[in-house]
């Protein structure tokens, strides 16, 4: 079924699974700067191997070593693992530098008066739905969300921004966790064995008097955060309202589900003349739920104005650029 027939005929958010947690193997055990005492067999020390092995998802050989080196302090084993699994996935990553990243999850956070999207690509569905990829896609959500939410707010209007690949890596990971995003996306690499690239990021922030529709197609909730969901497809639509009515979330939503399927390339105007299926102004197109009718018509008794709009789909701008080589072979 196409994405079109989906969004019509299923508009309820589906729930995906996700795969169980990999954890981090090594056909060597990571070598030690100084050895440590070797740690004792008895029941101490094997809870604390045990509960290191818990916090961390590491191989008992590495859990092992890491006590071993920082002898027995719990707290220094991590971050001993960490490091060694940093300096792992920077290596692993210069390896797998260049490889097709077609595939990934679009990641969408409200909290309060803001909004963002991400994209984060992967090479194969599979790791797409494995845990840690996920909670990667939550990391770079939480960073750009941090970086939107240190900006000066604007009293009048909506703020928009954008963040590509280069800039969104560059970010902090966000409230109590160390490092950059970069950082973490070398720690999944490593994990998880696969090329991923942090594609972009889009961030809306708005003041009173407007509202943040929002919608993901393919829907999955986040592991650990209820406002945080993942899918396929994502948009924002920036909406200007002179109340908050209780219908206005799911206003939101619909408007945000015809951004996907319809995917229009400017708002328009609502005097626009319709010039039917070839339209790309989002006002003008026919209502993806009702089709009779034009967006516009349905938006005009529902008390908003439509402002603008960010449209996300998961691997758009690889096929794009995989158009333009095979144009200019040509």
């Amino acid at each position: 079924m196409s994405l079109l027939r989906s969004l019509r005929f299923f508009p309820a958010v589906c729930t995906g699974r996700s795969a169980r947690p990999v954890l981090l193997q090594l056909s060597q055990p990571w070598p030690t700067r100084h050895a440590g005492p070797r740690l004792s067999s008895s029941a101490s020390s094997k809870e604390l191997l045990m509960k290191l092995r818990r916090k961390t998802g590491y191989s008992f050989v590495n859990c092992k070593k890491a006590l071993e080196t920082c002898d027995g302090d719990l707290k220094q084993a991590e971050a001993w693992l960490h490091k060694q699994a940093q300096k792992e996935g920077w290596s692993k990553a210069a390896k797998l530098h260049g490889r097709k990243t077609k595939e990934g999850l679009i990641g969408l956070l409200q909290e309060g008066n803001a909004a963002v999207l991400v994209e984060v690509n992967c090479e194969t569905d599979f790791v797409s739905r494995n845990l840690k990829f996920q909670q990667l896609v939550q990391q770079v959500a939480l960073g750009t969300m941090s970086h939107c939410q240190s900006l000066k707010d604007q009293q009048s209007t909506y703020t928009k921004g954008f963040l590509n690949s280069s800039e969104l890596s560059q970010l902090a990971a966000g409230p109590n966790r160390e490092g950059s995003l970069k950082d973490h996306l070398a720690l999944a690499i490593g994990k998880l064995g696969e090329n991923m690239i942090l594609k972009r990021a889009a961030w809306v922030k708005v003041p009173s008097g407007f509202y943040v529709g929002s919608y993901v197609h393919g829907a999955l909730q986040s592991p650990s955060l209820n406002n945080l969901v993942l899918g396929k497809y994502g948009a924002l639509v920036v909406c200007e309202t002179c109340e908050q009515h209780k219908n206005l979330q799911d206003v939101g939503r619909r408007l945000g589900q015809h951004v996907v399927g319809m995917a229009p390339l400017s708002v328009g105007s609502l005097d626009d003349e319709p010039r039917g299926e070839t339209e790309t102004r989002m006002l003008s197109q026919p209502y993806l739920l009702d089709p009779s009718i034009t967006l516009g018509q349905y938006v005009q008794p529902q008390g908003v104005s439509v402002v603008d709009f960010v449209r996300f789909e998961c691997g758009e701008a690889e096929e794009a650029g995989e158009a333009e080589e095979a144009a200019e072979a040509e």
